[in-house]
């Protein structure tokens, strides 16, 4: 079964239901389970899905998301650490820094939680850990705190897989470029799909336990030049 955090829109969602389609049952978190109602009833109910409320930020409310999922499942065989939000105009400069606390929180620590509660389970299942970084974190853009945590969370998943190697649990981080989600205010030009995202969630849990796919880095294919 599947954990994904941040599963009530966008790329948590559509991941979701590419999983079930795929055969999968899935534990959906978000900070408020009964915005998960309607998504849980789309897969199909309770025989398929499963909504848990989870404060990402928050060790306790992780850790009991974790003993909830396995109280319902019995096993964990694959986490995707997909919660985290966006950041606003104001560069270092000028921004609110209490919406940096929040990103932070939700990037950075929020993806460290996650690690650490469902480490042991995907120990014992030899599972797979799945990381949603950025094209943001591979590259400076001037003045974006929003970047600055998702190189965090890149140096996050190369810093596990290591520390993982030899428990038979895999590590990939996914990084998307524009997606076209709710993330953004505005609908972006040029942009991914959230099921594109999925797919490639996909594509790396459909790999045979020999093949540890590291990274996949997701961009839309620019637009033709006149």
């Amino acid at each position: 079964m599947l954990l994904i955090t941040g599963g009530s829109t966008g790329i948590g969602a559509a991941t979701a239901r590419a999983a079930v389609a795929d055969g999968w049952r899935v534990a959906l978190a978000a900070r408020t389970a009964s915005k998960l109602d309607d998504l849980v009833e789309e897969l199909g109910g309770e025989a398929h899905a499963m909504a848990v409320a989870c404060d990402v930020t928050d060790k306790a409310s992780q850790q009991a998301m974790v003993d909830t999922t396995l109280e319902r499942f019995g096993r964990i065989d694959a986490v995707f650490a997909n919660a985290g939000i966006g950041g606003k105009p104001g560069g270092f400069t000028g921004a609110d820094s209490d919406v940096w606390k929040d990103m932070i929180l939700t990037n950075v620590y929020g993806v460290g939680l996650t690690i650490q509660c469902t480490a042991p389970a995907l120990k014992a299942s030899r599972g797979h850990l799945l990381i949603t970084g950025s094209a943001a974190g591979r590259v400076t853009i001037p003045g974006s705190m929003y970047s600055a945590t998702k190189w965090a969370v890149s140096a996050i998943g190369y810093g596990v897989r290591e520390e993982l190697r030899g428990t038979g649990v895999r590590t990939t981080l996914i990084e998307p470029g524009m997606v076209d989600t709710p993330f953004f205010d505005e609908k972006p030009e040029h942009a991914l799909t959230d099921r594109d995202i999925a797919a490639s969630v996909m594509y790396a849990l459909s790999q045979p336990a020999h093949v540890d796919v590291n990274e996949i880095l997701i961009r839309p294919t620019p637009p033709i030049a006149d």
